[in-house]
């Protein structure tokens, strides 16, 4: 069964850092590309960031290019994401999930706010 459970969201001032954790299980991970997205309130979701399988290709969205770094740990079945320079716009639940699998977890908020 698949599983992906988000950690690391909270309430940052302007400015501010946090790192976001994925835990994965139930499938092989190594062998699956992995995405953040995010969603806030009254918006669709978006794809904030992608990372092949092996880690070695990133992408990410305009609106967090150079403030935010997406990596993994495929010994963990972790994924990461690295948020600085967080602005009230990125105020929304982040997930994670696998590319080509159908599942999600139950988010991470994160809330930008002074």
């Amino acid at each position: 069964q698949v599983q992906l459970v988000e950690s690391g969201g909270g309430l940052v001032q302007p400015g501010g850092s946090l790192r976001l954790s994925c835990a994965a299980s139930g499938f092989t991970f190594s062998m699956y590309g992995m995405r953040w997205y995010r969603q806030a309130p009254g918006k669709e979701r978006e794809l904030v960031a992608y990372i092949s399988s092996s880690g070695s290709q990133t992408n990410y969205a305009d609106s967090v290019k150079g403030r935010f770094t997406i990596s993994r740990d495929n010994a963990k079945n972790a994924v990461y994401l690295q948020m600085n320079s967080l602005k009230p716009e990125d105020t929304a639940v982040y997930y994670c999930k696998a590319v080509f699998l159908d599942y999600w977890g139950q988010g991470t908020q994160v809330t930008v706010s002074s």
